[in-house]
C-alpha cells in the first residue's frame, strides 16, 4: 500500500468495527419483552430468524433504492407481527423507537476494532462512510467511546446516495480533496463497500470473518487496463477485493 502513497482511510461502521449481529440481537430482546411478544412466538431466537431475514432483504432493497427509509422500517416489523396475526399499524412506530433506542446504547465491537482504529488514526486521515441512520450511529459512535477517532463522517443520509452509489464514495473524495488512488475501503459488505468503491477506483481490503465466497465480479466507472480505453461503457470489470482479511487485525500488517 505504501506504493500508491496511501493517505486516506475510508470504514465502514456496521458489521464492520461494531458488531452489527451481536447487538441487534440484543437490542430486539429488549422490544421483545417490552411488547410481550413471548405470548405469540415459540421462542426469542424464533423471532429473531424471522426478523433477520426479512430486516436483510429489505437493506438489500434500500442499498438499490429500491423502497425508501420509511418502508425499510415499516416493512420490517409488520412482517414478523402479521406472521402472528397482529395488524395494528400503530404499534410498529412504537416497537421501532423502542429497538432503535436500545440499539444506539448496545457497544459490542468486533475484536481488535477499537485498536485498528487507534492505528489508522495516527497514519491516515480516518473517515466513516455508512448507511446506517443518522439519528442512530451518531450515538453508536459516542456509547461506544468510537467517534473521537475520524476526522470525517459521511452518512448516506446526509449526502444522498447509498454505498454502492458512486455518489457517496465522490462525496467523500472531494470533502477530502483526494484521489482515489490515495484511498482504501475498509468494510464487511461486498456489494456496498467493496464494489461500491471499485468503481470509483478505491482499492479494498474485504472484511470477511464467515470466509463468504465471492459470488458477485465488481465494475469500475473508469477504464483498469489498457484493453478498455476508449470504450464507452460505464461498466469496466475490475478484480475485487484488492485485500480480503478474515480478522482485523490483519489489516495492520497490510496498512
Amino acid at each position: 500500500m505504501a506504493a500508491i502513497s496511501l493517505r486516506h482511510v475510508f470504514i465502514d461502521l456496521d458489521d464492520t468495527l461494531w458488531d452489527f449481529k451481536r447487538n441487534s440481537y440484543g437490542a430486539l430482546k429488549i422490544a421483545y419483552d417490552k411488547f410481550s411478544l413471548a405470548g405469540y412466538y415459540p421462542s426469542f431466537d424464533d423471532f429473531y430468524r424471522i426478523y433477520s431475514e426479512k430486516n436483510a432483504e429489505l437493506w438489500n432493497l434500500y442499498h438499490h433504492s429500491r423502497i425508501s427509509r420509511e418502508e425499510l422500517i415499516v416493512e420490517r416489523f409488520r412482517y414478523p407481527l402479521q406472521r402472528i396475526g397482529v395488524y395494528d399499524e400503530k404499534i410498529i412506530p412504537k416497537l421501532n423507537q423502542t429497538y432503535l433506542s436500545a440499539l444506539s446504547e448496545q457497544i459490542g465491537l468486533h475484536f481488535y476494532a477499537r485498536e485498528l482504529l487507534q492505528y489508522l488514526s495516527l497514519r491516515y486521515t480516518l473517515t466513516l462512510l455508512s448507511n446506517g441512520f443518522r439519528e442512530v450511529q451518531y450515538r453508536k459512535l459516542d456509547n461506544a467511546g468510537l467517534r473521537s477517532f475520524f476526522d470525517h463522517i459521511v452518512l448516506s443520509d446526509d449526502v444522498g446516495f447509498l454505498k454502492p452509489h458512486s455518489g457517496i464514495f465522490r462525496h467523500a473524495l472531494a470533502l477530502l480533496s483526494a484521489t482515489p488512488d490515495s484511498v482504501v475501503m475498509i468494510g464487511d459488505n461486498y456489494e456496498a463497500d467493496i464494489c461500491g468503491a471499485a468503481r470509483v477506483g478505491i482499492k479494498q481490503i474485504y472484511f470477511n470473518p464467515g470466509n463468504k465466497p465471492l459470488l458477485q465480479t465488481c465494475t469500475s466507472e473508469v477504464p483498469v487496463n489498457r484493453a478498455y480505453v476508449g470504450r464507452t461503457s460505464p461498466n469496466y470489470p475490475v478484480a475485487c477485493p484488492t485485500y480480503q482479511v478474515s480478522s482485523l487485525k490483519e489489516i495492520v500488517d497490510i496498512l
